[in-house]
């Protein structure tokens, strides 16, 4: 039976209303917030609990003023912050072994996330993107080129893109799109609560974050959650390099991107041009496609195709998309120039935690940047990104727990004899790098790894090169 909105709203209140609620891990992006904030307002007895203290969750706490609560644990768990709980909200970063969570599990308690209690309850047709690398950017693509005639209804995104829509479920309609960024954390448990989507895209792959997941094996696994219920009518898009891999064989209709024409069904780049094709080529198109300095690389124009292939495929007009890249702007921290002068420009790149993203920006920014590398060590291979320092840099600061590392691995590499130097903290870094500038006109953060010990994430890393770039700029 069709339920009018009104009556959506009270069959969901319901549903939570007098629940016992804990919320674990409050965090930083938002989800632990909006997951207080939307059962709260259900009526739900809500527990939020995180190890951090008080005052490193101010901003987080600021957002929860006027909640009703039910307790706050801060600082701890404590050992009874799950004593008549009937339902745990877990943050995507807590492990899935943590004790807390087994716990959960063996008393038989409702264990979820933000991002399933959105699913569980929102009303849109689901485009999910998930990958190692640009995955942000690839969603935020897709959500402009799905607003070129994709349905009648609206379109939007959220997810690990930094998002939440629990507060607009009431307002998405069926006849709605909705682009979901997510992350390997979010699909581990997705995967097990079988979640479909229509439309699929991996945006590329290599092993990452083995600190949570344990292996590589483990982490594919939760990638491929993203594929691993969908029907054959849903679609499955996959990078060219992926495509023929057993690991990644899919159960929807495939469709491949990439900067080759390899023949199938998907999207890739003649020259200029962007071309698009399904049912085994009986459907194509072609458009004219530039892609602005905004957006630099080979590796944006595998973004723009493979969003370009969902939202065509979903009945998108791909004559309206030079008009979104044209007017595209990117995503902050991530291969955004955001200061110049004394003759240098300042590239700010530090969504890029994984190696795979920093060897993309070094090829191609190749023989002009100094970059600052390194960081927290989630047991990644880091062979490729010290080869391509070696390579592409004419100078190299490195970076946190990393630093070490790396350096060992370039000084064998190192037949140009680029500058090498370990940085003692960022501000360091940072002037150890410009004091370099004699060798490129390029001053790239472009990690390769996360930010986590010097850092709460990667967004304060990069405000703060922000800070010291235009500093700097301003005094040159």
């Amino acid at each position: 039976m069709w339920l009018g909105r009104k009556d959506w709203v009270v069959m969901v209140v319901s549903e939570y209303r007098g629940v016992a609620v804990t919320v674990f891990g409050l965090g930083s992006f938002g989800g632990g917030v909006a997951a207080a904030r939307f059962l709260a307002d259900c009526g739900a007895r809500v527990t939020v609990t995180d190890l951090k203290s008080e005052s490193e969750l101010a901003e987080s706490l600021g957002l929860l003023d006027g909640v009703n609560l039910a307790r706050l644990a801060l600082g701890g768990h404590p050992e009874d912050v799950l004593e008549g709980c009937e339902l745990l909200v877990v943050n995507p970063a807590v492990r899935p072994d943590h004790p807390l969570v087994l716990h959960a599990r063996a008393r038989g308690l409702d264990v979820t996330t933000e991002i399933e209690l959105f699913l569980r309850h929102q009303a849109g047709r689901v485009v999910a993107v998930t990958g190692s690398n640009g995955k942000s950017t690839t969603s935020a693509l897709l959500q402009g080129f799905l607003q070129c005639g994709a349905g009648s209804g609206r379109v939007w995104l959220g997810g690990n893109i930094g998002v939440s829509l629990l507060d607009r479920l009431d307002e998405i309609r069926a006849t709605d799109w909705v682009v979901l960024e997510l992350s390997s954390f979010q699909l581990e448990l997705l995967r097990q609560r079988r979640f479909r989507c229509e439309s699929a895209i991996l945006t590329g792959f290599s092993p990452n974050h083995l600190d949570w997941h344990g292996t590589p094996e483990a982490y594919q696994r939760a990638k491929y959650g993203i594929f691993a219920a969908q029907h054959p009518t849903d679609i499955s898009i996959l990078p060219e390099e992926l495509s023929e891999d057993p690991r990644w064989r899919v159960r929807g209709r495939r469709h491949v991107f990439g900067l080759e024409d390899q023949g199938g069904d998907g999207a890739c780049f003649s020259g200029s041009h962007l071309v698009l094709r399904t049912g085994d080529g009986w459907r194509e198109d072609c458009v004219r496609l530039e892609l602005p300095q905004r957006l630099p690389g080979d590796h944006n124009r595998r973004n723009v195709a493979a969003a370009a292939c969902a939202a065509w495929l979903a009945g998108a007009d791909a004559e309206g998309f030079a008009g979104v890249v044209k007017s595209f702007q990117p995503l902050p921290h991530r291969l955004q120039c955001v200061a110049q002068g004394g003759g240098l420009q300042f590239w700010n790149d530090s969504i890029a935690t994984t190696p795979e993203s920093a060897v993309a920006a070094l090829r191609h920014f190749s023989g002009r940047a100094i970059v600052l590398a390194g960081g927290y060590d989630k047991g990644q291979d880091l062979s490729d990104l010290s080869a391509a320092i070696a390579e592409h840099a004419v100078g190299a600061v490195l970076m946190g727990q990393t630093a070490e590392q790396l350096r060992g691995q370039i000084e064998l590499r190192n037949s140009r004899s680029i500058g090498l130097a370990v940085a003692t903290d960022f501000r360091n870094a940072f002037e150890l790098a410009v004091a370099m500038r004699d060798c490129g006109d390029i001053v790239l953060l472009s990690p390769g790894c996360a930010s986590y010990g010097w850092f709460r994430d990667f967004r304060e890393r990069g405000q703060q090169f922000e800070i010291l770039a235009r500093e700097w700029s301003a005094e040159a």
